[in-house]
């Protein structure tokens, strides 16, 4: 009987041969420099002296409005007045606010001093704020008053914590029964701010994403990360998202969402550009703050796109000054 001929494993008909070489597909832009060696808040501000003096952000609720060198030094007094607390390098604090100045300031302050700020959406229900307090480790929670109520006594606390006496809760308005105003922050001298060393893959941010299922789960973001991302959208020659020093963007869409965040904010910081903050979506103010404030880039999702498009209140106002509408998301 004829011997059996070994049997050799099949062959992968798509396996490269040996002699094939990788192809690397390159831009026909040209390259951008990436400073991320800096700590976010040093990129976002690190061409400050050329616009100083430029309107940074604009509250749409009070029409207050903050240069970049005041909201510079705002930031720096707040980066003090957590360090006046206790808060240290790698300590998270909870930001549960709308739209506002005071998140701003907020979230550059906490960069300042190495601090991770987690963000959380004020309408959340107490147990989805715990879940994320908890997990997160806050141990400071900035918010308005009227959220307070969702920090209270709760089945959902971790060995029963107790606002103000377990960790610090802080008001952008007037204060509850243990809690502190923001000026207690805002009122801190900056010279006070400590000389921390940030390196480019310590943490900055822990927003939460659910993703398509499940939990929403914390996602850990750095410095070099954040930094990386918005150099893709304004850095270089030509830019992706070309902003101009005179343009306000307008900031409707929430800020503890990462499209804020990211594509609204910390892109109109570095390129310098006016932020428009609202606190929320209501057709009328919108229109009214796009034509006062003459918005030039207009940061939307297409439920947004939709209504702006079909509302016949539109046709009361001059929108002529937008120049750019970016949609995405869902």
């Amino acid at each position: 009987e004829p011997p059996k001929p070994e049997l050799s494993p099949p062959q992968n008909q798509n396996a490269p041969s040996s002699h094939e070489t990788d192809h690397i597909f390159r831009s026909k832009l040209p390259d951008i420099t990436i400073s991320n060696d800096l700590p976010l808040h040093a990129y976002c501000f690190e061409n400050l002296s050329d616009f100083s003096d430029r309107p940074c952000l604009i509250s749409g609720s009070t029409g207050k409005t903050y240069s970049f060198a005041e909201t510079h030094l705002i930031s720096r007094k707040v980066a003090a007045g957590l360090s006046n607390l206790g808060i240290k390098k790698g300590d998270v604090i909870m930001t549960l606010l709308q739209n506002c100045p005071e998140f701003v300031f907020s979230f550059v302050g906490a960069s300042m001093i190495g601090a991770v700020i987690t963000t959380a959406n004020p309408f959340y229900t107490q147990s989805e704020i715990f879940k994320q307090f908890s997990a997160s480790r806050a141990k400071l929670i900035i918010t308005q008053s009227q959220y307070v109520n969702k920090l209270g006594d709760s089945d959902c606390h971790e060995n029963n914590q107790k606002p103000g006496e377990d960790f610090i809760v802080i008001t952008i308005d007037d204060p509850p029964e243990n809690c502190l105003h923001f000026n207690v922050l805002v009122e801190a001298n900056e010279s006070e701010m400590p000389t921390v060393s940030i390196l480019p893959d310590d943490p900055v941010a822990l927003p939460f994403s659910s993703g398509t299922t499940g939990l929403p789960k914390g996602v850990i973001l750095t410095h070099k990360s954040l930094i990386t991302s918005v150099a893709q959208q304004v850095d270089g020659e030509i830019p992706n998202l070309y902003l101009k020093q005179d343009d306000v963007v307008l900031c409707v869409l929430p800020l503890f969402h990462i499209f804020s965040l990211n594509s609204v904010l910390l892109c109109s910081l570095r390129a310098g550009s006016a932020v428009l903050l609202m606190q929320k979506f209501e057709i009328g103010s919108l229109l009214e703050l796009i034509q006062k404030h003459n918005v030039s880039v207009a940061a939307v999702v297409p439920p947004l796109v939709l209504a702006l498009a079909k509302n016949p209140l539109v046709a009361n106002f001059d929108l002529s000054s937008i120049r750019v509408v970016l949609s995405g998301a869902a």
